[in-house]
């Protein structure tokens, strides 16, 4: 292992500037109840969710509003108590700048709870547990956003063996992770514990970058609390580069298996999920609380940047003005990190499950890039490259229209 460890620090990926101590510096804060919340339908990756509610209904914090249509979909949950005052198109936070069919509710600021109930997980059979949490709403909160009760389904072509935690963030910006494992470790170790029995995994590897050594101790205490029964449970301290977030590197990284370019990890017995997934799996069974808040990232550009506890649907603008307001100079915002975020068409668009980091851009912070250089093939794309590819080679074919 360690040689595997020193090949990749030698080798591939590249390190840009951080940019995660500005937002660290404080705990995770509560934000405020916001006037209104704006839920889009779409939040995950699969079909849009089927309405339940009217306009004009009230509703109890938790309560389902849309429910999962057919297998790839995932529920939307009231975040507060209030009354529904819209079913209409909205601008929602998506590349493409268009509207889509969203949920507006106006809380009536009573926090008043619909009826849920924990779940016993150890003596509760795996397949009611799944059919639970098709209604939990949970998805993946690393930003990819894919239902997580399908992740979570085991069938006879696939026996997952190890489960990979998902602790890299090596975004750039991000640190939304990094907060909730110093803050919440117990709860993620929980999750995990409940994520490995539901896929019979024998074994699971928490991959975790060197640069969050309080993410790091924190997660370890956890462990040693948990105990015997937790022996399973392993932990892998992989190199600051980036993507070594990304599934298939980590996956390689902290197990040494690589991932075929024309398989899926489960056909190679490994399943991967983020911490604040697992997390939200354990906040689910152990309280019956659905996926009606996440924690966000909110930096760059603002007066105090932090992680915050953001319920789904709050508009962008009450999480910048709880970072203090943008500095002067901001030009735009981006949901996600520098390197796989996007552009938000507008400031005025709600979070969503997908939102982990929000950055105030500026000038200032990412400059426009220089003119492209002519390609000498000097190689130093490749020896960066973490797939073991040749992009000078790439380059010269696309030049060529050689696409094949």
């Amino acid at each position: 292992m360690n040689a595997l460890l020193d090949f990749f620090r030698a080798k591939p990926g590249v390190h840009p500037p951080e940019h995660k101590a500005e937002s660290t510096l404080s705990p995770i804060a509560t934000l405020p109840l916001p006037q209104k919340l704006i839920l889009p339908l779409r939040q995950h990756i699969g079909n849009m969710p089927k309405i339940l509610v009217s306009v004009g209904e009230h509703v109890l914090k938790g309560q389902l509003l849309a429910t999962p249509e057919c297998t790839v979909s995932a529920a939307i949950h009231a975040p507060t108590s209030g009354t529904i005052t819209a079913i209409s198109e909205a601008i929602i936070p998506h590349p493409s700048g268009l509207p889509d069919l969203c949920i507006s509710l106006t809380p009536d600021g009573k926090e008043e709870w619909a009826k849920v109930a924990a779940i016993d997980w150890r003596n509760t059979p795996k397949e009611t547990l799944i059919a639970s949490l098709c209604l939990s709403g949970i998805v993946g909160f690393g930003g990819a956003t894919f239902p997580t009760h399908i992740k979570l389904r085991t069938n006879g072509k696939s026996s997952v063996h190890t489960l990979v935690i998902n602790a890299a963030e090596c975004e750039p910006y991000i640190t939304c992770d990094d907060m909730l494992m110093r803050e919440h470790a117990d709860e993620i170790i929980q999750g995990i514990a409940i994520a490995q029995f539901l896929l019979g995994a024998s074994k699971c590897i928490i991959g975790i970058e060197d640069n969050k050594p309080l993410a790091k101790e924190a997660m370890q205490t956890a462990l040693v609390h948990a105990g015997s029964d937790y022996k399973t449970i392993s932990m892998v301290t992989v190199p600051t580069l980036y993507p070594s977030g990304d599934a298939r590197q980590l996956i390689r990284l902290v197990s040494g298996v690589e991932i075929p370019h024309d398989k899926r990890a489960t056909e190679m017995g490994v399943q991967v999920f983020n911490v604040a997934t697992v997390r939200a799996l354990y906040r689910f069974l152990a309280f019956g609380e659905p996926a009606i808040s996440r924690i966000v990232t909110v930096t760059g550009n603002v007066q105090k940047p932090q992680n915050f506890e953001v319920l789904l649907g709050t508009p962008l603008p009450a999480l910048i003005q709880a970072a203090g307001g943008e500095k002067s100079g901001t030009t735009h915002y981006i949901m996600g990190g520098p390197m796989m975020g996007f552009d938000l068409p507008t400031h005025n668009v709600p979070i969503t499950k997908a939102a982990n980091c929000i950055i105030a851009a500026s000038p200032s912070l990412f400059a426009p890039p220089p003119p492209a250089m002519p390609c000498i093939r000097c190689a130093r794309c490749a020896d960066a490259w973490p797939g073991q590819l040749q992009p000078q080679e790439l380059y010269w074919f696309a030049k060529s229209d050689n696409f094949e």
